[in-house]
């Protein structure tokens, strides 16, 4: 397949490139730095800015699939790159006749995900993090997931829970919504994704995904991914 990945020089960008590349997928890596990606037979970069309206539609011309792995740092201030870079996608998608998307949205953005067993992140960390912390990016992610319903797309919404790398590929657990448990690894997300992506289990639905074997613990998952600078 022609896959076109958004947000490419990302972490979770990145584990899908490199995922996909090894597969026998081509890829077309899109971000603002994209040519900071190393070479790779199969792999084409394009700089560009995905929340700038018209940059996408000769990037997914002839895709069989867009992957978004758009994101942000959390932080409390305004966002808005999920719901316009989706939106964005969406707009080229449908004038170029490309039907397939997922993106990664959030298992906080689930209501009932209240991971099993996990106390004092469900009732003393969760309140925080995710409803304070992260509070402006779950918002957009939101309004991206509203611009993904309304479209006329095959797309799946991909809910990871807390983000963590790890070198390999585990065997992660995906259910409907969201899934029961704590932390997501990037590997994880990306091998879910492809699968996803072909398989279309979850079409014009959300999909959860979540770590069986790894288990980073609550203060590496702080001090990696909300306190590291990128």
């Amino acid at each position: 397949m022609h896959l076109v990945v958004l947000g490419a020089t990302g972490p979770t960008g990145r584990a899908l490139t490199d995922q996909a590349l090894a597969a026998g997928h081509r890829v077309t890596a899109v971000a603002r730095r994209a040519d900071t990606l190393p070479a790779r037979p199969g792999l084409a970069t394009v700089a560009a800015d995905a929340t700038r309206e018209g940059v996408l539609d000769a990037v997914v011309a002839d895709a069989d699939a867009v992957l978004s792995a758009l994101g942000v740092q959390p932080s409390r201030a305004p966002v808005s790159l999920y719901s316009t870079g989706i939106a964005n996608a969406v707009a080229a998608m449908e004038r170029q006749g490309v039907k397939r998307l997922l993106a990664v949205s959030s298992a906080a953005l689930d209501p009932a995900w209240r991971p099993s067993g996990e106390f004092f992140f469900n009732h003393v960390l969760d309140p925080y993090v995710n409803r304070v912390v992260a509070r402006s990016a779950h918002e957009d992610m939101r309004r991206m997931e509203a611009v993904l319903a309304d479209s006329t797309l095959d797309w799946t919404v991909v809910r990871p829970s807390g983000l963590f790398d790890h070198a390999s590929v585990t065997s992660y657990r995906t259910a409907p919504r969201s899934a029961d448990g704590l932390y997501t690894a990037r590997a994880d997300l990306a091998a879910a994704m492809l699968r996803e992506t072909a398989e279309k289990a979850h079409l014009r639905g959300a999909m959860g995904v979540v770590t069986v074997d790894a288990r980073p613990g609550f203060l590496r998952l702080l001090r990696e991914e909300v306190l590291r600078k990128r």
